[in-house]
């Protein structure tokens, strides 16, 4: 396929046409942006700096708030710029790019979130075995395993994508470079891309979502066969109850998103879905970790007492 690219820029639609929502956007997400850095952060600088968080649960904790900020900084801080700009454009180079580690990070943690499902079933179903099965080197493989997963189905799309002839309009109908709205603006053959979001990237999504809903299912029937009550049910369970939220809280809008078909109406369904899955979740997540966890908590005073007291 020709690589039809006259196309030199391409220019982002935004969130908003009004231009009084403008700076009222701006604060909010630039807030918005500021809390998932610091939060997860924090998180990741606790993991890394206190032995008694160097455990592969609290392991694969700071892998995900690494995740949570690198994918926030692909598409928040040019949505933030294009809010004070008139002219929104995007370099052809800088469209794919983000496109990427868009692709690249959003993959990488809903692997990511399946591999922290495992780790909770064999804490609590095996967990005499627990050291052996998630040793140190085990938990660094399975990390590697899925940052390199992301790269390599975000490759996939990037390279494809890179190379369609884009004949028409230049204006993308969305905040960010993402594959569904760069499809509608392509001329030629998109049946290999659309395969490849269909079944790919939607096998990548799905995947791990039943993985993590069985893992759940089988903890669940492991601690009722095994003590049959409720209330140490309760408190097993109360161990994986954060995860879980994170879970339901990244692939609700990241399924109604790429679920639906290229159209106009579902774009705008688009945008809002995406500024949840990469604004709103990655600030809840730090949130809901820490708020469950007297350990966070604790070592998060200690952290910022010895701060304020140097």
């Amino acid at each position: 396929m020709d690589n039809g690219t006259a196309v030199t820029e391409f220019f982002l639609l935004g969130l908003t046409d009004v231009q009084e929502l403008q700076s009222f956007l701006f604060g909010l997400l630039l807030i918005f942006y500021l809390i998932n850095v610091v939060g997860n952060g924090a998180i990741v600088m606790i993991v890394s700096s206190e032995p008694r968080f160097h455990s592969p649960m609290y392991f694969f904790l700071g892998n995900l708030s690494c995740l949570d900020i690198c994918f926030s900084t692909v598409t928040l801080p040019k949505l933030l710029a294009n809010l004070l700009s008139a002219r929104k454009a995007i370099s052809f180079l800088g469209c794919i790019t983000q496109l990427h580690f868009f692709h690249f990070l959003g993959s990488a943690e809903a692997t990511l979130l399946a591999v922290m499902a495992l780790d909770r079933f064999v804490a609590i179903c095996r967990p005499l075995r627990y050291p052996v099965i998630m040793s140190r080197w085990v938990c660094i493989l399975l990390a590697g395993a899925t940052w390199a997963t992301g790269f390599f189905h975000a490759l996939l799309h990037s390279v494809l994508t890179s190379r369609l002839s884009f004949c028409g309009s230049h204006h993308i109908p969305h905040f960010f470079c993402d594959v569904k709205p760069l499809l509608v603006l392509a001329c030629g053959s998109i049946e290999l891309n659309l395969w490849l979001l269909n079944t790919f990237t939607g096998s990548l999504a799905t995947g791990p979502f039943f993985l993590t809903l069985l893992s759940y299912l089988y903890l669940i029937g492991f601690l009722l066969l095994q003590s049959r009550s409720w209330r140490a049910l309760s408190k097993a369970l109360s161990t994986c109850v954060a995860h879980f939220s994170v879970v339901i809280l990244f692939y609700i809008p990241v399924a109604v998103a790429y679920a639906s078909p290229s159209s106009g109406d579902s774009l705008v369904q688009d945008r809002a879905n995406a500024v949840m899955y990469s604004v709103v979740t990655p600030v809840l997540n730090p949130l809901i970790y820490t708020l469950r966890n007297r350990d966070v908590k604790e070592a998060l005073k200690k952290i910022f007492t010895r701060k304020f007291s140097a």
